[in-house]
């Protein structure tokens, strides 16, 4: 259903002249709805879709990833590594910030520093990447050399989600990457908030900030210094619109030209409307949920034992075989999604070839909580944000449901992600859920960041809240991403991959697709990655 939905929505949408349209869209200004409204400005503040997405339009990377997120240069032209540990960057000559300023090296440096010691950011959200770097040297203004601290076999992919800023932006004496002596920053490092108000959101993208109203709209103009070709907008304002149904009202009503994720039974309603078309693109992003496993107490939990029942496997394991995720697929996700068994898509690079199913049983789900010694039960909080994933508090109500009819009597506690995020970060929660998109396209992006032990660096398990732990997965994962070779590593990889889903610390639903919705006068490209970004939409000539 879900393969045959895709092809009929990518191959079967037709785009139709704008003459059709009651309001047209120009190529002033391009109206997109949002349904998960950027927190920041800032580049660096939490590594999140929505934020990464618009970040993308003021901001670039030393790399890029196109719609099935291929590797492409961007401020960096070429780069080689050494087969060990050293990489060397050449840099895009003839780049100018928004404000005119040069772009060299030193901006580089600067922004690596800056992820290091930004005080405002969520998870330490980038300096798992810049934790890494034993020495960062700028030998002339073109020329960048990396030299990590571990081998990274995918760091030019890590290195283009980190967008680059204008040194400019404050005072500084000689830039070096040495962080235990501030890197030469003698002013004070910027937090978040000096982004939002545009002075400081100084980048090289095709846009600039023009202004950001929390909660109201967002609204770019054409950065005309852009290195690149020219956007045909001249304009661009995101509007956050949190509920599906007023996201499609609002581009029937001719509001909005793009609209992201509509709701999949919608689509319908302009299926066979010559005014709009849609687009419906598979994604990497598993929606999945994260249990305490680590603690003795878990703070929503209540056993009669005065237990954690989340530290057993067999509860963990019964939990799983409680939810019936074809029907939250069809059901809830109107086809447009995929059961996962593992936690990136099947066929991409070191998953398993053929993961066991992950199956709807009830029956066996009782059983193993009789074995744990909760044969009637116990209550639990599911924890989920409400603005989001595709669903995400309708997904979580339903697991609910599952779960108390084999006697996990639950209950479930939604919220905003703005107030999610940060509780979940400090560990206030006992089941969480997540939707993780992995921005290499390969195995090693959720089992590197969630299951891993936190090292000391940073740069594995920032996201390991529910505490797992297994030896085991642990001496695989690090040799894994350390691996230079390709096949040695898809080899590590689907090792720690076997060893992770037996122990269900980590409970995967399914994979979201991306949706989006757009006037006939517009084309709009999807990405895997599910970047909504105005680069994607062109209007129709």
């Amino acid at each position: 259903m879900y393969k045959k939905m895709l092809v009929a929505s990518l191959l079967g949408t037709t785009l139709l002249s704008s003459a059709l349209l009651s309001s047209a869209a120009s190529a002033d200004t391009l109206r997109i709805a949002l349904g998960s409204e950027p927190t920041a400005i800032d580049p660096h503040y939490h590594d999140l879709t929505p934020n990464n997405a618009l970040a993308a339009h003021i901001f670039e990377g030393l790399t890029r990833q196109d719609e099935q997120q291929k590797l492409h240069p961007a401020l960096a032209t070429s780069w080689e590594n050494d087969g060990k540990n050293t990489w060397t960057f050449k840099l895009r000559e003839g780049v100018t910030f928004s404000d005119g300023s040069p772009f060299s090296a030193d901006d580089v440096v600067f922004t690596f520093c800056r992820t290091l010691k930004n005080e405002t950011a969520i998870a330490g959200s980038f300096a798992d990447i810049t934790a890494n770097f034993e020495s960062v040297e700028a030998p002339d203004a073109q020329t960048l050399v990396i030299k990590t601290k571990a081998p990274e076999p995918l760091l030019p992919t890590f290195i283009g989600t980190v967008g680059i800023l204008s040194s400019s932006i404050i005072k500084h004496d000689k830039i070096s990457f040495a962080p235990e002596q501030n890197c030469g920053v003698t002013g004070a490092w910027p937090v978040v908030g000096d982004f939002n108000d545009g002075k400081l959101a100084i980048g090289t993208g095709p846009y600039k900030l023009k202004s950001y109203v929390r909660g109201s709209a967002i609204d770019l103009d054409r950065n005309d210094k852009y290195w690149g070709d020219a956007e045909p907008w001249e304009s661009v304002r995101f509007l956050p619109v949190p509920n599906a149904g007023p996201r499609l009202a609002g581009l029937l009503a001719g509001d909005y030209d793009v609209i992201e994720n509509p709701a999949a039974r919608d689509l319908s309603r302009i299926k066979d409307d010559k005014r709009f078309g849609y687009v419906i693109t598979p994604s990497t992003r598993v929606i999945y949920y994260q249990l305490d496993v680590a603690r003795d107490e878990s703070p929503y939990v209540k056993a009669a034992d005065g237990k954690n029942p989340l530290k057993d496997v067999r509860v963990r394991e019964a939990m799983s075989l409680a939810i019936d995720r074809n029907a939250i697929v069809a059901r809830l996700m109107d086809g447009a999604a995929q059961p996962a068994y593992q936690f990136l898509p099947t066929g991409m690079f070191g998953t398993l070839p053929n993961p066991p199913e992950l199956r709807y049983d009830p029956a066996a789900a009782k059983k193993l909580l009789a074995e744990a010694g909760y044969p009637d039960g116990f209550q639990l909080t599911l924890s989920t944000t409400n603005d989001r994933y595709i669903n995400d508090s309708q997904i979580t109500q339903a697991v609910a449901q599952y779960l108390t009819q084999v006697g996990i009597k639950s209950d479930v506690d939604a919220m905003t992600r703005a107030i999610y995020f940060p509780r979940r970060s400090k560990k206030e929660l006992s089941v969480a859920i997540g939707g993780w998109g992995s921005t290499s396209g390969e195995a090693s992006s959720f089992l590197r960041q969630w299951p891993a032990k936190p090292n000391e660096e940073g740069t594995l398990g920032g996201s390991n809240y529910g505490g797992y732990s297994n030896p085991a997965y642990d001496k695989l994962i690090y040799e894994a991403v350390a691996t230079m070779d390709d096949n040695k590593r898809s080899e590590l990889l689907q090792q720690a991959q076997t060893e992770v889903m037996k122990d269900y610390a980590f409970i995967p639903l399914h994979f979201e697709a991306g949706v989006w919705a757009y006037k006939a006068n517009v084309t709009y490209t999807g990405r895997s990655d599910q970047f909504t970004m105005a680069m994607s939409a062109k209007p129709v000539k």
